[in-house]
């Protein structure tokens, strides 16, 4: 993505609601710094928690976290993402200002509403992240309609497909069917991975052509298209389970082999020296990693569920980290390769994966501890972001564009 073509006449919009990337970046670290403590808190010392019984009576802290991490956290970035990029790849406004204000308001207000110490009618989180989602996607409709620019069609339709998605997670808390709702959570982990092959594909090496000051490897169709539809399938699969667990190997381990062909051509062995460029094809391999262990741990629920997280933290998470640190400084007109030194933050991520998914699986005797030290490395990752970015995020461009 690159910096947007912003025009040259004044704005008076508070820097914070001028584009999608400032309240949803720092919102959604700022969520993502908390609650992950909070839900270790609740889950292993309730005595201790923010949270009465009657919140983790009427919520459930196994629907809870998930949910939150999914449609709090990662959404949050996906949407202040593509808001923003939409701008930049149509040449038409997105949102800002009240619009924005409002749209970031229906996204906080239904992370809130859980926080309540009472019961809440479930149907007002679920109207606000449906108007959330609903406002986003037909914003980015009316962009790359307008401008006719049918290649990028589909991000707002994988949008509406994530708010029918989230109202049927409403829908199973409602009746306690919380199968359904695990099999909606992996789905949508598929989703975000169908997400990151799109947008990862196009960018990473790009920046990493134009860093290293060498020809982009040009896509092979062939590949980009299969593999775009065996991730499809992971996502059909995981709502509906139509195959059987056989099959089901069989695409995880396509998938992982056409996702291994496709990273190993982007040369990220050349990218050591840049943090801002090996924390992207660093967590880019977390997606065939995980595709091939859980082919090969199928059989393996345990492992197989939590292998999941080896994506979800060491894939979703550490590519949020670095994008958003990225595109921060980029969309404030600063040097993307001069900004504040988040190498610390770059390696928690990966370490917070590996301490979730493959030490309980190795030493599973020590679970508890692994899922803390995860927690912290977590916690320090995104804290730091938001130290460093959040007077970024609030204060007008460098250049004193609008944007």
């Amino acid at each position: 993505m690159l910096n947007i073509d912003d025009p040259a006449d004044t704005d008076n919009t508070p820097a914070i609601w001028r584009l999608g990337f400032r309240p949803f970046f720092l919102g959604g670290a700022v969520v993502a710094a908390l609650y992950i403590p909070i839900w270790l808190m609740g889950w292993f010392t309730p005595q201790y928690s923010l949270f009465n019984g009657e919140f983790w009576a009427n919520v459930v802290p196994l629907w809870w976290h998930p949910h939150e991490m999914l449609f709090g956290f990662a959404m949050a970035i996906v949407c202040g993402f593509l808001l923003t990029a939409a701008q930049a790849w149509t040449n038409q406004p997105t949102m800002k200002g009240g619009v924005l204000a409002l749209t970031f308001g229906c996204w906080l207000a239904a992370r809130l509403l859980f926080l309540l110490p009472f019961n809440i009618p479930l149907w007002l989180p679920a109207l606000f992240d449906s108007l959330f989602l609903g406002i986003s996607a037909a914003t980015l409709w009316r962009c790359i309609y307008t401008a006719k620019q049918w290649r990028n069609i589909g991000f707002p339709l994988m949008l509406v497909v994530a708010l029918v998605v989230n109202l049927v997670t409403y829908y199973a808390l409602y009746e306690r069917n919380f199968s359904l709702s695990t099999q909606l959570w992996q789905a949508m982990i598929w989703w975000l991975a169908m997400v990151i092959t799109i947008v990862g594909g196009r960018v990473i090496p790009f920046f990493t052509a134009m860093k290293l000051q060498h020809s982009k490897p040009d896509p092979i169709q062939a590949l980009e298209i299969t593999l775009l539809l065996v991730m499809g399938l992971l996502f059909v699969q995981s709502v509906f389970h139509l195959f059987p667990r056989e099959i089901e190997q069989g695409i995880l381990l396509s998938a992982g082999i056409l996702q291994l062909v496709r990273v190993s051509r982007w040369k990220g062995h050349k990218t050591f020296q840049e943090p801002m460029l090996w924390s992207l094809h660093v967590s880019y391999w977390a997606l065939p990693a995980t595709l091939l262990a859980m082919a090969w741990q199928i059989n393996n629920e345990f492992a197989y569920r939590t292998l999941l997280h080896l994506f979800a933290v060491g894939g979703i998470a550490s590519l949020c980290l670095s994008m958003i640190s990225r595109v921060s400084l980029g969309h404030t007109s600063r040097n993307i390769y001069q900004g504040p030194n988040m190498v610390l933050a770059f390696i928690g991520i990966p370490l917070a994966a590996i301490f979730r998914a493959v030490m309980p699986l190795w030493l599973p005797q020590y679970s508890s501890t692994w899922l803390w030290l995860a927690g912290a490395c977590w916690f320090i990752s995104f804290g730091m972001f938001v130290w460093h970015y959040a007077p970024i995020l609030t204060k007008p461009r460098l250049d004193g564009r609008p944007g």
